[in-house]
């Protein structure tokens, strides 16, 4: 299995569950590349979740059917955990370690997540009006900027406009990460045409702002840093009209520069 098949697989499992969290047990992780699960722990793909209620019990060559666990706690030592083994008497309570119990899980908001860090986004705050389909953050492309969304059901598939794209068949991996193939991502959004009413201009203009807007602020922070740096004594007010004296202040005054360069 390639680093790229196992992602797959997870995206898979989400689909199935049309975007809710899949449960994957670390036992199958380990039948993973460890690359692979490196990088899905360290991109937030895979999240620790709770402990597994039931397991199948390993007390015998039988492996009887999924029981559940029970975990006694002690006072001096760490938790016990256990399934009570009812089909053969020389049997009673069989011991379950605490890594076969260990969960991780991925669900929808995890993947726009990773879509929004590899392709650089601002997640967006508008709530999605179908269930479906999970708006991810306005992505840009030479010609045109658009709504970039995640569609849920069935394969988990990018959505600009009227036109749709595998989720799978943009993944990559190099150095010991996941990847999205920009271009081809960026071509969709030059090409696509927004036929979806949920997409309108008004709305892809609002975020567009947005992303603006957050971009010059983190061009004031970055200039304060820097100002903070070589002149230490100056003053956070002196350093706010200096920064309104250059390019980046876009016309605002050092008031409205101050708020927000300290952020």
């Amino acid at each position: 299995m390639t680093p790229q098949a196992a992602l797959i697989e997870l995206l898979g499992r989400v689909g199935t569950r049309n975007g809710a969290a899949t449960l994957v047990s670390t036992e199958e992780l380990n039948q993973w590349p460890a690359a692979a699960v490196a990088a899905m722990k360290t991109q937030n793909l895979l999240l620790k979740a709770r402990a597994a209620k039931s397991v199948v019990c390993p007390g015998c060559e039988q492996e009887c059917s999924t029981m559940p666990v029970h975990t006694m706690t002690r006072a001096n030592a760490p938790a016990a955990s256990f399934v009570v083994c009812d089909k053969r008497s020389d049997t009673n309570r069989v011991a379950i370690p605490a890594a076969r119990l260990a969960q991780w899980r991925c669900d929808a908001q995890a993947v726009c997540g990773f879509v929004v860090a590899s392709l650089g986004l601002v997640q967006t705050t508008v709530q999605p009006s179908d269930a479906g389909l999970l708006p991810i953050g306005m992505a840009r492309g030479n010609k045109r900027t658009q709504m970039l969304c995640l569609r849920v059901h069935g394969h988990l598939a990018l959505v600009v406009g009227a036109d749709a794209m595998p989720l799978g068949d943009v993944i990559g991996f190099e150095n010991g990460s996941f990847t999205l193939d920009h271009a081809v991502i960026y071509q969709m959004v030059d090409a696509a045409t927004t036929a979806d009413p949920r997409h309108t201009p008004s709305t892809a203009k609002r975020e567009a702002r947005k992303i603006d807007t957050q971009a010059m602020y983190a061009a004031w922070q970055k200039a304060c840093r820097a100002l903070r740096k070589k002149l230490p004594d100056k003053s956070d007010v002196w350093h706010s009209q200096q920064i309104a004296k250059t390019a980046i202040a876009q016309g605002r005054d050092d008031s409205t520069i101050r708020k927000h360069m300290l952020a």
